[in-house]
């Protein structure tokens, strides 16, 4: 079964859909044929306005992740032998003192959605019953709806190399200054045994959105490139306010 065709998506699709296209002809005089393009940016830009609370409690979380790390070192040191017990009274300073060890993860969880429905803009023939124009939609005559690795495959790489090489290129050093800052700022002790190594593991998963982003439609990739970038500002900003 076609996910998107269940009456409840692909309602919420077309609705999408008739977003994106309202703004793009808002746009269209300003900007002419990229009109489509800035859209998304637009929407991206509202998506991540409407999280930043999301945001605010995440640097939150974080910072008292490390006003407990003396704490959580404490039980690690008392309950080392028992990995059970040490979980439980972890999850019970965490509970008592109100933070959230998952607090890093809601953003990308939120976002998923929109992601999805981005996704689905952008492949698909028809939306909710009637033709999807949104695929003739270009960005500098590279289509929205076509993936770096489908046009390479075709033997298009002009200018196909060039849009696709800046936006992976500017996710990328996104990705990279965020694991530095991500490095630099997590807790100091960890709260269990391996949670070290899992947190080093976790600072390289913004380089997977380069990859990621590579296999997906270029206005899936634009809006990855936005949010990535305004992730980083944010938090850093956030960072700086909240400290």
């Amino acid at each position: 079964m076609d996910l998107y065709s269940f009456a409840p998506i692909a309602a919420v699709l077309d609705a999408a859909y008739w977003l994106v296209t309202q703004l793009a002809q808002f746009v269209a005089p300003l900007v002419g044929s990229g009109s489509a393009a800035f859209a998304i940016v637009l929407i991206t830009m509202i998506v991540r306005t409407v999280l930043i609370p999301v945001g605010v409690s995440q640097v939150r979380a974080e910072l008292s992740r490390r006003r407990l790390a003396p704490q959580l070192e404490q039980l690690r040191r008392r309950y080392s032998k028992n990995r059970e017990l040490l979980q439980r009274k972890t999850m019970e300073l965490y509970t008592a003192e109100k933070v959230s060890p998952f607090a890093g993860c809601l953003p990308l969880l939120l976002q998923a959605p929109v992601l999805s429905v981005l996704y689905g803009l952008f492949i698909l023939p028809m939306i909710n019953g009637h033709p999807n124009d949104l695929l003739t939609e270009q960005l500098f005559s590279v289509p929205l709806g076509s993936s770096l690795v489908g046009l390479v495959s075709a033997g298009s790489f002009w200018p196909t190399l060039v849009v696709f090489g800046v936006l992976l290129a500017v996710i990328a050093v996104v990705a990279t200054f965020s694991r530095r800052v991500a490095m630099k700022t997590a807790a100091p002790v960890p709260a269990q045994p391996g949670m070290a190594g899992l947190t080093s593991a976790l600072s390289w998963m913004p380089f997977i959105t380069v990859i990621f982003a590579a296999f997906v439609p270029l206005a899936a990739t634009i809006y990855l490139t936005v949010s990535t970038t305004w992730t980083l500002v944010e938090r850093v900003t956030l960072r700086r306010v909240l400290a």
